[in-house]
């Protein structure tokens, strides 16, 4: 008995949007992991989406997953659906796209991943804007400092500080976030303010562990020389906000993004040292998985972003 050929049984046409919807159930049970995760993501309830699971396997008369209690694995028909059904479901929402146009209103969910200190209140202000252009659209806004897999996790794209190495993602670098010594005045007693890195190695330092620890590389803004500065940190931490805090209270100098520091300067709270030099400024990208089509919610997204980000983070942009 010949089997039925899923991409026959799947294919798009008249009054089969819930069996479009049956095939994005099953590709997110499949990258999710498990029906539970992908409840959570799709915001149902785990019997939902087993029940959707099933009349899709009825519907093709093939058994898509092998279940016991502790795993879940693709059924060798399964494996040739899921393949099958990820390119079925690119094609139809790549066809929705050009029917639609350009103008197409983006709807729908979008998944972000945000740094800690950029996505608590910084980036905010920019999503605020966004979602008032696009009333249709929702965000969940997941506050994390790395990301290992998008597609099992459901994130539609992550804004990232620093390099991207992972040939599996699309980045577009939006700016250079700029960075530089400072210091409450306090902590300088009645010394005058240094001005070459060398002067600045008499002073406590503080250590912000995801980029620098026992050292600062300090560049001229002018010649481009470097300086390797070797700090011995009263304090050291992982987050802006308790880095620019510690400085604050006069514990020590640090090298801060501009960003974060412009109000503290503005106010005499902290001042800069060192102005000719500062630390090399860090890349922020805006980064998703590659795919053959994009929803417009993601393009606008990142064409937001793109637009929005240097200026609020006071960088260039590339």
């Amino acid at each position: 008995m010949t089997k039925p050929d899923p991409a026959a049984a799947m294919a798009p046409s008249a009054g089969s949007t819930d069996r479009i919807g049956l095939m994005q159930t099953f590709v997110r049970i499949v990258e999710a992991g498990s029906l539970s995760a992908a409840a959570a993501q799709l915001g149902a309830t785990q019997p939902t989406v087993s029940r959707r699971l099933q009349v899709l396997e009825r519907a093709l008369g093939l058994r898509l997953l092998q279940r016991s209690t502790h795993a879940m694995r693709l059924t060798l028909d399964g494996e040739r659906c899921y393949e099958q059904a990820k390119q079925l479901l690119a094609s139809w929402e790549a066809f929705q796209s050009q029917v639609r146009g350009a103008s197409e209103e983006p709807e729908g969910i979008l998944r972000v991943v945000v740094p800690h200190a950029f996505g608590q209140e910084l980036l905010v202000r920019l999503l605020a804007k966004f979602l008032q252009r696009h009333p249709r659209v929702t965000v969940e806004w997941l506050l994390h400092d790395d990301i290992k897999d998008f597609i099992a996790a459901g994130i539609d794209c992550a804004i990232q500080v620093g390099e991207v190495r992972d040939p599996a993602l699309v980045a577009i670098r939006v700016a250079e976030v700029p960075r530089f010594v400072v210091a409450a005045p306090a902590l300088l007693a009645a010394d005058p303010a240094p001005t070459r890195p060398a002067e600045l190695g008499r002073l406590p330092w503080l250590a912000l562990r995801p980029y620098y620890r026992q050292e600062v590389l300090l560049r001229h803004g002018g010649t481009g020389e470097t300086c390797r500065l070797a700090i011995q940190p009263k304090m050291s931490t992982d987050s802006l906000y308790a880095l620019r805090c510690a400085a604050v209270l006069g514990l020590g100098a640090c090298v801060g993004s501009a960003w974060l520091l412009a109000e503290d300067l503005e106010a005499g709270r902290l001042v800069r040292l060192a102005a000719d030099w500062q630390a090399d400024p860090l890349p922020m990208q805006v980064v998703y998985p590659y795919a053959r089509h994009y929803p417009a919610r993601l393009r606008r997204f990142v064409a937001a972003m793109r637009a929005e980000i240097p200026a609020a983070v006071g960088g260039a942009r590339p």
